[in-house]
């Protein structure tokens, strides 16, 4: 397994926990960070290698899918991984004072969101209550993707896991900046329920210090 270095790269981040997703897909997790003494190690600070946005969804638990423990991951969830000021602030939270070098936006097959948010499209009506307006940030991006001919349910969720990387960069000078510096990544990864893998679909400053080195 690889450990995690003092100060990792973006690209060191997103390499870790793409490894812990390799072994939960292949049913062979370490099960890492998960004992008395990672405990007893983080109770005075945290030192999380990404910020992990995701989809509420039960079936999305980030620390099992990603292989990670106790102080690894910082989670922020809400349904439809739709984006609000809390979100931005809590994000921002992980860059900028716990120094996160990646942030990702995980987003799922047979998401409830978007396929409400598509249904609202075709029939006209939209939930009741406070879910009409996750359904409603959810629809620009349904919209986004029929407008670049992007119909399957994989495209659209594609298409809204680009759409929020793009929107926490545009409404967050503070995460914008730190990519820019090559301090952080965003990334966004759809996570497929039946086998359990994450793949990548958009990302956002991954590679910018190897293309300056190189």
């Amino acid at each position: 397994m690889t450990e995690i270095t003092a100060t990792p790269t973006p690209r060191d981040a997103f390499d870790l926990l793409m490894a812990g997703n390799q072994r939960f897909v292949a049913g062979a997790p370490e099960h890492p960070n998960q004992d008395a003494a990672r405990r007893t190690e983080t109770a005075p600070s945290q030192q999380p290698f990404a910020v992990l946005f995701g989809c509420s969804d039960s079936r999305l638990a980030a620390e099992i899918v990603f292989d990670r423990g106790l102080g690894d991951l910082f989670v922020v969830r809400t349904a439809g991984h739709v984006t609000g000021t809390e979100v931005l602030g809590s994000i921002e939270f992980g860059v900028s004072v716990l120094g996160t070098p990646l942030v990702v936006v995980l987003g799922h097959d047979s998401c409830g969101a978007v396929a409400a948010a598509r249904a609202a499209l075709e029939n006209g009506r939209t939930p009741g209550g406070f879910v009409r307006d996750v359904v409603e940030r959810v629809t620009p991006s349904v919209l986004a993707a029929r407008a670049a001919g992007r119909e399957s349910a994989e495209e659209i969720l594609a298409e809204h896991i680009e759409q929020t990387v793009d929107l926490l960069l545009e409404r967050s000078r503070v995460l914008a900046d730190a990519v820019a510096e090559g301090r952080t990544a965003v990334v966004g990864l759809s996570y497929r329920l039946a086998d359990g893998s994450a793949q990548l679909v958009a990302s956002r400053g991954l590679d910018a210090t190897a293309a300056v080195e190189g």
